[in-house]
């Protein structure tokens, strides 16, 4: 009988889902990168409905959500998504900061002795400022610390190095994916209550 892992992330106008049987390792991934922009209210469901049909939904076995920085509603409709099958399903949840999944990916550009210290990931803002979190390379099978979660900056913040956020979606649910399937060998556990959204902005402006 299939155990199914997905991988949700929608931070950004593009959907990003993964899929794989963790009773058949041999079986593969299966990965959707679609841009949906606003069609994400009402495409969301069918888009998962295509990676993995409804009637196999009450095999999933454990959920992974980017949990964001990204736009307001796209980042609260996985969560609140992953958060709702988690609940009915009684399976383990997690979240990973949209950050957090780039940041292996990004670390690429750093010298030898950058990558052995903390390093920011940077989104600058339209209007309000930019967005920074704090990471640090790590050997094994956990590539990424996450010091500090995404937070708006102070405008007199300069964090060094600092890495400027570049999404590749495809990329990052794989790794979102991955870091399940960590987690399903360790059988950790996985609350769906703390997984929440970031939002290191209000979306109704200075509070």
């Amino acid at each position: 009988m299939s155990r199914w892992l997905l991988a949700m992330h929608s931070s950004s106008e593009t959907l990003g889902l993964a899929v794989r049987d963790a009773e058949d390792p041999t079986g593969g991934v299966r990965i959707l990168s679609r841009s949906m922009g606003r069609q994400l209210t009402n495409g969301l469901i069918p888009a998962v409905e295509e990676l993995l049909p409804r009637a196999e939904w009450a095999s999933i076995g454990r959920l992974a959500v980017s949990t964001g920085p990204g736009g307001f509603t796209g980042t609260r409709l996985t969560v609140v998504m992953a958060r709702t099958l988690a609940q009915q399903l009684g399976c383990p949840l997690h979240g990973e900061s949209s950050f957090a999944l780039m940041a292996q990916r990004l670390s690429a550009v750093l010298t030898p002795s950058q990558a052995l210290e903390p390093f920011s990931i940077i989104q600058p803002l339209p209007r309000r400022g930019r967005v920074a979190g704090r990471y640090r390379l790590r050997s094994g099978s956990v590539p990424v610390e996450e010091l500090e979660k995404p937070r708006l900056l102070r405008e007199d913040e300069e964090p060094s190095p600092a890495l400027t956020m570049e999404l590749d979606v495809a990329s990052d649910v794989q790794h979102l994916l991955e870091r399940c399937c960590h987690w399903e060998q360790e059988d950790a556990p996985g609350p769906w209550e703390p997984v929440l959204p970031i939002y290191p902005t209000s979306p109704v402006g200075p509070v």
